[in-house]
């Protein structure tokens, strides 16, 4: 098992899952965060503390789609370890749907 980061985390992009992590395995986005799955241990630390509850486990179904994503941009994206502020609208768009559509974007973030 691994966790995972969901849609709700784009256009949102807090960071506060980045502080908590042992093995630093968050990867930074232009506007989202994803865990490399290979290098996450499975402590589960970062999911309570994602405010737009973002981060999941794999194992729920239908993340398949995610899992994948996480996978692909971890290996692109830069590394993150530090806390930063969120994006600037990550308030209203927090539980927005169909971000994956509107808002995603494959550039990478600044990272450490």
């Amino acid at each position: 098992m691994t966790y995972i980061v969901t849609d709700n985390c784009i256009a949102c992009k807090y960071t506060d899952c980045v502080e908590v992590c042992p093995v630093d395995c968050f990867y930074e986005g232009e506007n989202m965060l994803v865990i490399h799955p290979d290098e996450c241990i499975d402590c589960g630390v970062c999911e309570p503390e994602c405010p737009a509850e973002a981060i999941k486990p794999d194992t729920e179904s239908g993340l398949d789609q995610w899992l994948e994503l996480n996978r692909k941009f971890a290996s692109a994206w830069p590394n993150l370890t530090e806390r930063r502020d969120p994006l600037p609208e990550a308030k209203e768009r927090d539980g927005e749907t169909g971000k994956l559509e509107k808002y995603f974007s494959e550039a990478p973030g600044e990272g450490d």
